[in-house]
């Protein structure tokens, strides 16, 4: 059975995390470093240094097993009734977004068993039965052709681009933005600047100079570079839209005297 007892850990797991946990305590007084400990007994950095805090605090005791989870308030059969009520959408319960959060779930759980859960045990029961938190993505574009004469104009987005797709996402949104960005120089344009300063809806964070970790795209552009989507041309927005693994096949080729 992969949950024990509806949840948690074996009784024999349970005491073998409490040996490790106890062990660590000895060490912690012996004044060793959490990185050592938590290499030494294969645990997490932040397991060790969470064991340490509760050590300093009630000492061995706070490192004690707290025993088995209470068992749920909702049986098996009552959970495969909740799930039918939850895939019939939040509307059908009276809220207008379709956001399906925890404290929902557990106004449903009341109205339709009339029982009484806290938003942790909610929690559990989801978790028990495979339920994860997820996060609603969408994709938000606004489409630009490029109409360049020879020698005329801009080979990249202008600030005023930019701003055009920050408007496209507040109106798809109905929402304040947090805009996370570098230091591309239409990004810190005077315009743009005072475009976000205007509207009090708008908050942009600007990454330091040079933060690869921090923005996960530089790894993604160096891949692209490498892949059949490097130098693709999109003939027209439609193309963009459908475009798939084939269209790598198609390449701008620029002639010598071009």
């Amino acid at each position: 059975m992969r949950h024990a007892q509806g949840g948690g850990l074996t009784t024999e797991r349970r005491r073998f995390r409490e040996r490790i946990r106890y062990e660590a305590g000895e060490r912690f007084a012996r004044g060793e470093k959490n990185a050592v400990i938590a290499k030494d007994l294969r645990v997490s950095d932040r397991s060790a240094e969470r064991w340490r805090r509760a050590w300093r605090q009630g000492g061995m005791d706070a490192l004690a097993s707290a025993g088995p989870p209470k068992l749920p308030k909702l049986s098996d059969g009552q959970f495969a009734e909740l799930e039918k009520e939850l895939a019939l959408g939040p509307a059908e319960h009276g809220w207008e977004d379709q956001r399906c959060t925890v404290a929902r779930i557990r106004a449903v759980i009341a109205w339709k068993f009339q029982v009484d859960c806290s938003m942790a045990a909610v929690w559990r029961l989801l978790h028990r039965h495979d339920w994860s938190w997820q996060s609603v993505s969408r994709l938000i574009y606004r489409l630009r052709r490029h109409r360049k004469c020879r020698g005329k104009g801009r080979n990249s987005f202008a600030w005023s681009d930019y701003r055009d797709l920050v408007v496209r996402a507040h109106i798809q949104l109905k929402a304040p933005i947090v805009l996370v960005w570098d230091n591309l120089t239409t990004h810190r344009a005077a315009g743009m600047r005072e475009y976000a300063v205007e509207h009090d809806g708008l908050t942009i964070v600007q990454l330091p100079s040079y933060a690869p970790d921090l923005n996960p795209v530089e790894g993604i552009w160096s891949l692209l570079r490498r892949g059949p989507l490097a130098n693709v041309a999109f003939t027209d927005g439609d193309r963009w839209l459908r475009h798939g693994p084939g269209v790598g096949a198609c390449r701008a080729r620029r002639s010598r005297g071009g």
